[in-house]
């Protein structure tokens, strides 16, 4: 199980989150366009006591910069391969890297416009699979593809290439490990989701295949791999695609026409929550078979509602739950390089750890609000605030068009717990 040892709120939505690769820091992209960047406290390692306030909830969160970095909302968030760079694109048309460090702007691209209506085409994702390479997704479904060793200084840069996987907008961006004979160990290609179909792209070759129709939109994606081999199909690998109606659906490599196993994560009636992002848990981290040790690969699932549900493969189910928020969707998960699992969603990041034994027996006996166990069994002023309102109204219509919830938030104000000497 997890706890959370930190929640630290932001000033609007959160449209965006990234976890840098080497360095336990957090990047926000939010919905007024504000970018923003913390480090949290060192881990402790086993010969360093150095780090144990961050678990004992006494360490101290730093803002390393805060900038307003494009007009009207941040739409994604991205590091660069090496964790030098920060890479941010708005609804503003404008991709931007920035240093990790000062968080001084040192290139920008302008992205090209909608060829259907000669408007800004909104991103919607972006990723940089290797250190020559930028992915930047659009909602008119282009995938266009960066050589970063091209100068950006200018605000007029083109793509080296554009392409079209989907018919509809880019939900999720997977990037699939090098083969055995790869001379580069670097991705060279990746799996796209957009509607209801799932694509693989290659760097070199474009778009190498697409799959059937689903009939179901499809949200998020990741890849797991070390998973037991089976004749005649699996290699161990596989992609794991979270979908609009609360089912998550394997993918074997090689095996792109049509989805091979189904996980359903919520079983609400009427139809389940989406999968709006998901995140793969380091080997043994925070969860226990029945024996009591801990066994088998686990994915993080965040969903609409709020909730983040823990799916271990081999056995195919939920095996524990926690809760980010009481009404708005998870949008940003992920693990840092301390081990510690990160969910983003509305105005509130939170930072969870992995319980030691006794807080475990204590949450055994008494289930708190906010976390529970899953039965084996059971399935300038003025422009900030009306850049928020523009953000507001984007969200409601932005890329994973969720339902309308009518539920509100129950009780008085959100309860906060942050680190010692948070301001």
């Amino acid at each position: 199980m997890f706890d959370t040892i930190c929640t630290l709120p932001l000033s609007s939505d959160l449209f965006a989150q990234a976890i840098h690769p080497s360095e336990p820091l957090l990047a926000v992209g939010l919905s007024v366009g504000h970018v923003q960047t913390f480090r949290l406290p060192p881990v402790a390692s086993d010969d360093s006591k150095v780090g144990l306030a961050s678990e004992n909830g006494f360490g101290q969160v730093e803002t390393n910069w805060r900038t307003r970095r494009h007009k009207g909302s941040c739409r994604c968030l991205g590091f660069s391969y090496d964790g030098e760079a920060l890479y941010s694109a708005g609804t503003d048309g404008l991709v931007k890297a920035a240093s990790t460090t000062t968080g001084q702007v040192t290139s920008k691209i302008t992205l090209p416009l909608d060829p259907k209506n000669s408007k800004t085409d909104t991103p919607s994702l972006l990723h940089a699979p290797t250190p020559q390479t930028l992915l930047l997704a659009t909602d008119s479904s282009a995938l266009h593809l960066y050589d970063l060793r091209s100068p950006t200084s200018s605000l007029t840069s083109t793509p080296q290439q554009t392409h079209h996987p989907h018919d509809d907008y880019i939900s999720s961006l997977t990037p699939l490990p090098p083969s055995d004979t790869s001379t580069s160990g670097l991705s060279k290609q990746w799996v796209t989701t957009g509607g209801t179909t799932l694509a693989v792209t290659d760097i070199r070759r474009g778009v190498l295949v697409r799959s059937e129709d689903q009939e179901e939109e499809l949200l998020s994606s990741v890849f797991v791999g070390g998973l037991p081999a089976k004749s005649g199909r699996s290699k161990g690998e596989k992609v794991l695609v979270g979908g609009a109606g609360g089912v998550l659906t394997l993918w074997d490599r090689g095996m792109w026409s049509d989805q091979g196993e189904r996980i359903i994560v919520d079983h609400s009636a009427g139809g389940g929550e989406s999968l709006d992002t998901l995140a793969v848990l380091p080997d043994g981290l925070g969860l226990q078979n029945g024996a009591g040790g801990k066994s088998g690969k686990h994915v993080a699932v965040g969903l609409g509602d709020g909730r983040v549900a823990f799916v271990r493969l081999g056995v195919n189910k939920v095996v524990s739950e926690v809760r980010h928020d009481e009404v708005e969707s998870v949008v940003g998960l992920g693990v840092d390089v301390g081990g510690r699992l990160i969910s983003g969603g509305g105005q509130v990041v939170k930072v969870w750890h992995e319980m030691v034994e006794e807080e475990q027996e204590d949450d055994d006996e008494n289930l708190g609000v906010g976390k529970r166990r899953v039965d084996s069994d059971s399935g300038d002023e003025a422009e900030e605030e009306s850049s928020e309102d523009e953000g507001k109204k984007e969200h409601k219509r932005r890329k994973r068009r969720k339902r309308i919830k009518g539920k509100q938030r129950s009780g008085g104000p959100p309860h906060v717990i942050a680190f010692k000497g948070m301001d």
